[in-house]
């Protein structure tokens, strides 16, 4: 039986479920968060605690309790996120704040409060949800990439400074899959006669169009269950179909203006 407890933000649903459901099959003791509890009244796959990553006192509120209640945190997953398109120059500077107040400064908030019960304990892992596109500037979506992107390189660096206290972090950068993002996500409206409305338009209507046709999120579980049972995690973990891991190894081959072009022609721009 395994005892080690598993504490993953944005749980409720998507990416974040599918792992919580995952682990507690292995035995891990699995806590996930939502920012409200009151709306999952029959949530019965494991615990959930009520946290905003962009609210420190619910994330303090949580953490305590949890160590409350069992003693010790085992792993951080930092999965909340959420999604934003638009042409840069029409999305509001208010939405690009709040876009890295949840993908960039919460995993930070988090993982500053779980670290010193980690350092207590001389154990931890923290692995950081990050993303495929965080590793290329893609068009009307540059802002949910450059929120994964720069996740990606906070990563490599503190794991650098955690190492001596038996903490190790991770990153783990999910393509396209099936979940309910596109629910939450902030999408700069097609203004009529912009610069940007054909283009937008249609680049817009293609991500809606395949929104559904993602990978199975049980995939990304089954890597979490691996880095977890991997002894020395490396720095970066990727999971998807193979033309989107394959598009990174492309990236880090091709001319700059080459790749971009082979953007271009993906997008049809």
């Amino acid at each position: 039986m395994n005892d080690k407890v598993v504490l993953i933000t944005g749980g409720s649903s998507g990416i974040g479920k599918s792992i919580g459901v995952f682990l507690k099959t292995k035995g891990f003791k699995v806590y996930g968060t939502t920012r409200s509890t009151a709306k999952y009244p029959d949530f019965k796959e494991f615990n959930l605690l009520e946290l905003d990553v962009k609210v420190e006192e619910t994330i303090s509120r949580a953490v305590a309790k949890l160590i409350e209640l069992e003693g010790k945190i085992d792993i951080l997953i930092n999965n909340a996120g959420v999604g934003i398109t638009g042409p840069i120059e029409e999305t509001p500077n208010s939405e690009i704040e709040k876009a890295f107040d949840t993908n960039f400064y919460g995993p930070i908030r988090m993982a500053k409060a779980v670290l010193p019960q980690m350092r207590k304990q001389n154990s931890g892992l923290i692995i950081n949800i990050t993303s495929i596109a965080g590793y290329m500037g893609l068009p009307y979506r540059g802002i949910y990439s450059a929120t994964k992107g720069a996740l990606e390189l906070v990563t490599e660096a503190m794991r650098m400074e955690v190492k001596d206290f038996g903490v190790q972090m991770t990153n783990l950068a999910p393509g396209d899959f099936a979940t309910n993002i596109a629910s939450g996500r902030y999408h700069t409206p097609v203004f009529e006669n912009s610069a940007y409305e054909k283009p937008y338009g249609a680049t817009l209507k293609a991500i809606n169009d395949g929104v559904d046709s993602g990978g199975d999120p049980i995939q990304v579980a089954h890597e979490v269950f691996k880095i977890i049972n991997t002894g020395k995690p490396k720095v970066h973990y990727k999971v998807g179909d193979f033309m989107q891991k394959f598009s990174l190894k492309l990236k880090n081959i091709l001319p700059d203006k080459v790749y971009e072009k082979l953007l271009l022609n993906h997008y049809k721009l």
